[in-house]
């Protein structure tokens, strides 16, 4: 390793630079866990690990010592410490810092790695776990920031940092940002209310998603979803949420149901109000007709002038104000969900306790750096804000923010009990009067409201308000649950527990089954025959292939929708019960899957395709990112295997639940792991493909079991296509272990081809007027070698075989030359045209090399053609095409391919129908 004076010698040296940022919602390559990645080139830095840089990591620590209870891979206190002293490089510390710096906002985060990134020295991928996205992502970028600075001069300069997220910071300095990173956390993390919701969600394994910047959170999958948005879930009455925003009305039907409510009357201006304020009786109480969490609420009002200024106070959040009777007693909030009382508080106003020295404003300002104490609902209390209310409310007591109160004087600095103005909370719930709770609880039903915080006055809540005084001044929609989580003394109340009762009863599910298939080829078929299984049951499907999302049947949007965002839309869909998702490796490599655990999953084959882009250089990594689909199987699941491809048998260690493999070999081939399996009665599905009938049979708990055979499913073309077998295999088994019984399977199989209409793009065949076409999504050379070995089957029956053939350029060079090659031994002339985005080639250039495949092959050039346009080159195919010719044509654009064949063979049959004299006549016309 060089020396730092050795660096400064140099003629260059070259700082650490962000190469890319990717979010994981879900379970991904690295963990299964949601993790942010940064893809760090540490450039010279490679050469400097922390035990080369002197003073490095005690200016971290003083800067960070919360580092000091990282444990790193020692799993103790100062493993992260001692690793730096060991000599860890500068990617992990990154990690680290980037943890530790939203921890110190407010977040509760621990998992981290950084892994080098293979065959490139130097670079590593940088993970760590996050609460927030945006909060995590603004983290990486400080922390690198934070890093880069502590760096001896010659090496600082870290670039890129926009590709995580943008800073107004500029010069980077921590406390800055620290505030920057708070703000966010208080404009982006979840209440405690919402945050109680989850963790319950959490432990009872429900899943969720956040639906917005605010606290809309999507529970459960299908038509299991449920919609919480903090104290409000999705069975909260709209009309209920009304009448109780409307004081005046929610009094008036209390009154009615015979519940002790204050007089009050609405008042427009302030002599109104004065009025209304005599009729009542001092003191009494002004309150905005729609207000909430204590905004402009004044009490104890007893003059004139009191009333008039409560009044203003009022109408600053609302025109109409209501003057309401003072009930005399303590405040109370009772919780009621599902009418039955969950948790009670009593709430004491903001104040101030003397000390003998200290000024109100002093108190205050001791009272505010209380760690509980937050902005807004952040934290579990908030800080008291001196504003125009707690000014005129102590003056009312011949007090100012100047004012030194006696030793033990307790100063009351706001006339409400609000959280949300500074006021705590004591635990009640087991002091609650029974007839107190019935109150309660009748007038959450009243009001018709789910969840209700019904604010309630009482001397003593232990005796009945009918004996003592007192009663209801407000029942509240969303209520918040801050002073039932976080008393400030008593006993704190799990109220999400009930909520999530409400929401999911003893019993019920909140998913809907999940079907995920994967594979390099054959899993938008798969996910096809699986989906016309589970429907033929009568069940409603939300499906996700490649050509589009379908919900019942019926396509909702179209084109690739294979990624974790089509994903989410069929489980956001509360029509479905069953989802059946296929789930490409492009939306894995980005962002994780979109759920954490399915209950089926099925990897059909991995063979070499994508290899190069997004690094994934080999197949064996390509094994990797599929093998996330059955290493998510929850337990008690199913992973659905392909025994005769040795990259997805391999997962069988690593993958969930229960094993069922799927094979088309002879028995005496199978590998040694099926015979044992199946011979200890494991569950496997096989047909032999070299037997006569070929039967497909499935072993289950050592009984064997006819489920069809091949030539009674369509879609194999009477046995004749072999991958359409393993399909219907793979589709089997996870329907088998989806609950779904064989006799099902079978009939459903029995009723599945491959028109266009039922499997677009997948092996549809044209078979009119004397001549066939098939069209097919063979994108890679694994698909293309088992379409090649149907074409070969059916070359006997036919005279040419034209081939219109093209592969995506984001393949690599020797991808597209073996294309090139095994279209030469297939087809006996060739087209070679490409797709309409050349994925950053030139234009022609993945012709040139397919055509240079083909000639490596020994295939004649003279009959190679080169046409790029996809619909030309198929106008050619079939123009030059015979009676009983058979052209295959690899489709890009399925639909146009599809619709423009269609038309071509229609025309040939009008041709057909022509007498030649009028060709002729026609010939010589446009001559």
């Amino acid at each position: 390793m060089k020396s730092l004076n050795t660096v400064t010698s140099e003629r260059a040296v070259r700082a650490m630079d962000v190469r890319e940022a990717a979010i994981y919602r879900g379970p991904h390559l690295y963990s299964q866990t949601p993790m942010i990645r940064i893809q760090l080139d540490l450039g010279t830095l490679e050469q400097y690990p922390t035990d080369r840089l002197p003073g490095f990591a005690e200016k971290l620590t003083q800067l960070l010592p919360g580092l000091h209870q990282h444990g790193c891979c020692y799993g103790e206190a100062g493993g992260f410490l001692r690793r730096m002293a060991e000599g860890t490089w500068l990617g992990h510390v990154a990690e680290h810092v980037a943890l530790e710096l939203q921890n110190m906002v407010g977040a509760d985060v621990a998992r981290g790695k950084t892994r080098s990134v293979a065959d490139e020295p130097g670079v590593y991928n940088v993970m760590f776990a996050y609460q927030e996205e945006e909060i995590g992502l603004l983290a990486g970028r400080f922390a690198l920031e934070l890093v880069d600075g502590l760096l001896p001069p010659e090496l600082q300069g870290v670039s890129s940092l926009g590709k995580i997220a943008a800073s107004s910071l500029g010069a980077f300095e921590l406390a800055g940002a620290l505030d920057a990173l708070r703000a966010l956390h208080r404009d982006r993390a979840f209440g405690p209310t919402t945050a109680s919701l989850i963790k319950e969600a959490e432990v009872r394994g429900i899943p969720w998603r956040r639906m917005d910047s605010s606290s809309l959170v999507q529970l459960g999958y299908g038509k299991h979803l449920r919609r919480i948005r903090a104290g409000c879930s999705s069975l909260t009455s709209e009309i209920a949420a009304e009448i109780a925003s409307d004081k005046d009305l929610t009094c008036k039907l209390l009154q009615e149901a015979g519940l002790p409510v204050p007089r009050s009357i609405i008042v427009e201006d302030a002599a109104a109000a004065v009025r209304a304020a005599r009729r009542l009786g001092f003191p009494v109480v002004t309150k905005p007709i729609d207000g909430n969490h204590g905004r402009g609420v004044n009490v104890g009002l007893a003059s004139d002038e009191e009333v008039t200024w409560g009044f203003l106070q009022a109408q600053a959040h609302s025109p109409s104000v209501l003057v309401e009777q003072q009930l005399t007693g303590a405040d109370h909030r009772i919780l009621i969900v599902a009418g039955k009382l969950v948790a009670a508080a009593k709430r004491v106003p903001a104040q101030v306790t003397g000390d003998g020295r200290s000024t109100i404003r002093e108190l205050i300002e001791q009272v505010n750096q209380d760690p509980r104490r937050g902005e807004g609902h952040e934290a579990a209390l908030t800080k008291i804000v001196i504003d125009e209310c707690l000014l005129h409310f102590i003056a009312r007591s011949g007090l100012s923010l100047s004012s030194v109160p006696a030793r033990h004087e307790r100063v009351m600095l706001l006339p409400t009990a609000n959280l949300s103005t500074g006021g705590t909370a004591v635990d009640c719930t087991d002091e609650v009067h029974p007839g107190n709770a019935l109150i309660a609880c009748r007038a959450a039903q009243i009001v018709g409201l789910d969840i209700a915080g019904i604010d309630f006055i009482a001397p003593d809540i232990g005796r009945s308000v009918l004996e003592t005084g007192g009663g209801i001044i407000e029942v509240n929609a969303g209520p918040g649950f801050r002073m039932h989580l976080h008393p400030s003394q008593g006993r704190a109340r799990n109220v999400a527990k009930p909520i999530l009762d409400l929401l999911y009863p003893e019993g019920t599910p909140s998913s809907v089954p999940i079907f995920a298939v994967t594979g390099t080829n054959g899993k938008t078929t798969t996910a096809r025959m699986l989906a016309h299984i589970l429907s033929t049951e009568g069940h409603t499907v939300g499906l996700t292939t490649s050509t589009g999302i379908y919900i019942d049947g019926q396509r909702i949007m179209s084109g690739d929708c294979t990624g974790p965002k089509s994903a989410r839309v069929v489980l956001a869909e509360p029509m479905i019960d069953v989802a059946v998702l296929e789930t490409a490796r492009g939306g894995i490599l980005r962002e994780g899957l979109a759920f954490d655990r399915c209950d089926v999953g099925c990897v059909t084959n991995v063979a070499s395709d994508h290899l190069g882009l997004k690094g994934i250089g080999t197949v064996e990594d390509l094994a990797a990112v599929k093998s996330i689909v059955v290493e998510s199987v929850r337990r008690g699941g199913w992973s659905i295997l392909n025994a005769d491809n040795s990259h997805t048998a391999a997962m069988r260690e690593e993958a969930g639940g229960q094993l069922c493999y799927f094979s088309t070999a002879p028995q005496d081939r199978w590998p040694d792991f099926l015979k044992e399996h199946v011979w200890e009665g494991g569950r496997a599905i096989v047909c032999d493909l070299a037997s006569q009938p070929q039967d497909i049979v499935l072993y289950d708990g050592g009984h064997m079991m006819l489920v069809a055979t091949a030539d009674e499913i369509p879609a194999t073309l009477g046995g004749l296509a072999a991958f359409n077998v393993e399909n219907a295999l793979a589709a089997a088994a996870m329907a088998y272990c989806g609950g779904i019984a064989l006799s099902a399977v079978r009939n459903a199989l029995s009723t599945f081809g491959t028109s266009f209409e039922q499997s677009p793009g997948r092996l549809n065949i044209i078979d009119r007027h004397g001549l066939k076409i098939i069209v097919d999504y063979a994108h890679n050379p694994g698909g293309l070698r088992a379409l090649g070995q149907l074409v070969e089957k059916l070359k006997a029956e036919h005279g040419s075989c034209i081939g219109v053939i093209a592969i995506a350029g984001d393949r690599r060079d020797e991808d597209i030359l073996e294309m090139g090659k095994l279209s030469g031994g297939i087809f006996d002339r060739l087209i070679f045209k490409e797709d309409e985005d050349p994925r950053g080639r030139p234009v022609g250039e993945v012709a040139a090399i397919l055509k240079e495949g083909a000639r490596r092959a020994g295939f004649p050039p003279e009959n190679i053609e080169i046409v790029l346009s996809e619909r030309r080159a198929v106008d050619k195919a079939l123009a030059m095409a015979l009676e009983n010719d058979l052209v295959v044509i690899t489709a890009d654009d399925v639909g146009q391919v599809w619709q423009q064949a269609s038309r071509q063979v229609r025309r040939r049959k009008m041709e057909a129908f022509v007498p030649p004299e009028m060709t002729a006549k026609n010939e010589a016309r446009m001559s």
